[in-house]
């Protein structure tokens, strides 16, 4: 597969996810800038975490307006491949490419931490290969992680299958307390209605190789290049 990686001002996780998909997964990737407004020939589409923009105005907001994100659109309107990660996944939020929002964490604070999220479906191409009954420990890092949609939304989520990830325990179970932005349904993670979109607040990218202790991550990269068909 070959991916791009695209590079807003303010991006601190670009290099994080070339070198996973490059140097840990062995694919073609090439970083892509925030003003372009061409793409060139690729299979998938990452949108990194980070700081775009500084966050200023709302996370993710005016990430939306960058030239490269039309072109972005018009590559997942085609069935490209859109992958958004924490700041990723805001913009794509922002930009109307995935339902709800992310608003400030219950907490009002920042957190850093390892988290426990659980597979909901395999019914995606970046979760086809999880075991369902395993909870993955990912980390996250932001101030805006509080997924949320009016009901009716999140109805229409549950009943076609989008949602990909929840906020869990250790053992898989769902609990306030392991919840740590306070998201709806204790959402982490969801899809568009087609399932060439998909976007997650948590860090696979951070927890993909053996040196650091971690690689509940990879398995998302590998069902993501296993399912893949070309077009």
């Amino acid at each position: 597969m070959k991916f791009g990686v695209i590079v807003f001002p303010g991006s601190n996780c670009d290099d994080d996810m070339v070198h996973v998909l490059g140097d840990v997964m062995g694919q073609e990737v090439v970083k892509l800038w925030h003003k372009n407004t061409e793409l060139p020939e690729l299979d998938a589409v990452v949108l990194p975490g980070g700081f775009s923009y500084g966050d200023y105005v709302r996370a993710g907001a005016i990430a939306r307006f960058s030239p490269i994100m039309q072109a972005v659109k018009t590559f997942a309107a085609n069935g490209g491949l859109v992958f958004g990660v924490c700041n990723g996944f805001q913009i794509l939020c922002e930009a109307h490419l995935l339902p709800g929002v992310l608003l400030r964490n219950a907490n009002l604070q920042f957190i850093c931490d390892n988290v426990w999220i659980k597979p909901v479906t395999n019914n995606s191409p970046i979760t086809d290969g999880l075991d369902l009954n395993r909870a993955l420990k990912i980390p996250i890092a932001h101030a805006e992680g509080r997924f949320y949609a009016e009901q009716a939304t999140l109805d229409q989520l549950e009943a076609n299958d989008q949602v990909l990830f929840r906020y869990c325990t250790p053992n898989g179970e769902l609990s306030a307390s392991a919840n740590p932005n306070g998201a709806e349904r204790h959402i982490a993670g969801i899809c568009n209605a087609t399932r060439n979109v998909f976007g997650m607040m948590p860090h696979p990218e951070r927890a993909s190789e053996a040196v650091l202790g971690n690689t509940d991550g990879r398995g998302l990269f590998e069902s993501l290049i296993r399912t893949f068909v070309p077009a």
